[in-house]
């Protein structure tokens, strides 16, 4: 990959406004992730090279106290999407949802699968706690920090 396709991506990225893309062709990897305030992100990888990538920065776990306090979710924990995506809330089409309005679920319960580049990739709970809101609906795209589930924690 020369540097002009790199440019002809970087445009492509801008123009359709994507949060995350991330390519790989031929033992090559590119992934570009922009913040909504920070300029965006370039990491890219050779064949065979460990390139070491900036961890993003810390972004607020749960949204400001106003905010929270108007949506009635100060005492819920929040589990977002960790990619972008398509959000499963089963492994397949007609099983029962990992995860219920009013389910308990354990510190590293699986609650939904998240299919990115034909991988499924399953989003495990960080809590102990009930399931009080499920935010996505089946099958919906997802964006990289999109609140999919709020867990009462114990």
């Amino acid at each position: 990959m020369d540097f002009d396709e790199i440019q002809r991506i970087l445009a492509m990225v801008k123009e359709h406004e994507l949060a995350e893309f991330e390519l790989e062709h031929q033992g090559f990897k590119i992934r570009i992730r922009k913040d909504s305030v920070q300029p965006p992100v370039v990491a890219m990888a050779a064949p065979l090279a460990q390139v070491p990538v900036a961890a993003p920065p810390a972004q607020p776990s749960a949204p400001s106290a106003a905010a929270a306090e108007e949506d009635g979710e100060l005492e819920f924990a929040i589990v977002k999407s960790p990619i972008v995506g398509t959000f499963y809330r089963a492994s397949e089409p007609g099983a029962r949802a990992f995860a219920e309005i009013g389910d308990i679920v354990k510190k590293g319960q699986v609650l939904c699968i998240i299919e990115a580049m034909k991988l499924m990739n399953e989003i495990d709970s960080e809590y102990d706690g009930e399931v009080v809101k499920v935010y996505v609906e089946n099958g919906q795209a997802v964006q990289y920090g999109e609140r999919l589930f709020a867990i009462r924690a114990k």
